[in-house]
């Protein structure tokens, strides 16, 4: 577990972690202890453990309530963002990780991790299976989250949602901040508030790592992309454990984000997604937007 635990926090190479002062372990006892470490951590008793969405209606509730003390922002319960974690080129033919997929749109290969966490720092829900060509929009539009909070956004008419950028649709339960809204309108006031509520998945992603440096893009990971996955996982685990002990931010640390109006960047395949939905008068996307408005008008004018 510690050699283990020393890989994941340094990101470096299995051979200069056996050979730390104190570890004097060789390179395959480092990879099998790493390996043993990420199944253990996957398994569905551990992971889900301390990985969960809320169970019930009280805790989405708790959630709502903290994301308001916090942040002022109505019925918010989570927030979501993708993240990449570097990983090397899968082999050239390898017809179950086809090499060019793991591509990003800033031409390194990685996963893109799919996080959702709450207004205390705790990650909920991690998707660790997609490539890194892969948008943020169409991971959430496979994500088992999706159906479930498209159930409980109109629970007896108390509209949960969570709150994303602008690179996801914007639907009843996912809301998005506005384009280039005028300065001083009540639109670029629920941008400050939102910006400032969704900031919480940005530090998030910052705490998890700076603490797991095996997760950083200058580190690379060097596995296959299924074992990656798993590392990411258990880095997600370990998250977690922290945030529920208390420890919040890394040791001699302090919060990682520092806050921005970043609302987000489209891809070309996201804009033209839009721009067809907008001529088909998408209804989710009509519902979206208006309960976008009523939230301006209740709250913000």
């Amino acid at each position: 577990v510690l050699t283990a635990l020393r890989f994941f926090a340094t990101g470096s190479y299995q051979l200069d972690v056996g050979l730390g002062r104190y570890s004097a372990v060789s390179q395959p006892s480092v990879s099998r202890s790493i390996h043993t470490v990420i199944d253990v951590f996957n398994r569905n008793e551990i992971f889900a453990e301390y990985v969960r969405f809320y169970r019930n209606i009280e805790e989405v509730r708790a959630s709502r309530d903290r994301f308001w003390r916090r942040f002022q922002f109505p019925n918010a319960i989570g927030c979501i963002d993708g993240t990449h974690v570097a990983i090397v080129p899968p082999k050239i033919n390898d017809p179950v990780h086809p090499e060019n997929v793991y591509v990003n749109r800033k031409g390194y290969h990685s996963l893109n991790v799919q996080l959702i966490c709450d207004a205390e720092f705790k990650i909920l829900n991690v998707n660790a299976r997609y490539p890194g060509s892969a948008n943020d929009c169409a991971i959430w539009n496979d994500s088992n989250i999706q159906p479930l909070m498209r159930r409980l956004h109109n629970y007896r008419n108390e509209r949960f949602y969570l709150l994303g950028d602008a690179g996801y649709p914007l639907r009843p339960w996912l809301m998005t901040p506005f384009r280039d809204p005028l300065d001083n309108s009540p639109e670029a006031a629920f941008n400050r508030v939102f910006c400032r509520a969704r900031s919480i998945i940005e530090r998030v992603n910052g705490i998890l790592k700076m603490r797991w440096r095996c997760l950083l893009k200058h580190r690379v990971l060097h596995y296959d992309p299924t074992t990656a996955a798993k590392i990411t996982n258990t880095c997600v685990v370990l998250h977690n454990m922290a945030i529920m002990d208390g420890l919040r931010f890394p040791a001699g640390e302090d919060d990682p984000y520092v806050g921005n109006e970043d609302y987000g960047m489209m891809d070309d395949e996201v804009l033209d997604e839009m721009n067809m939905l907008r001529r088909r008068v998408n209804p989710e996307l009509a519902a979206g937007r208006s309960l976008r408005d009523r939230i301006v008008r209740r709250w913000f004018t």
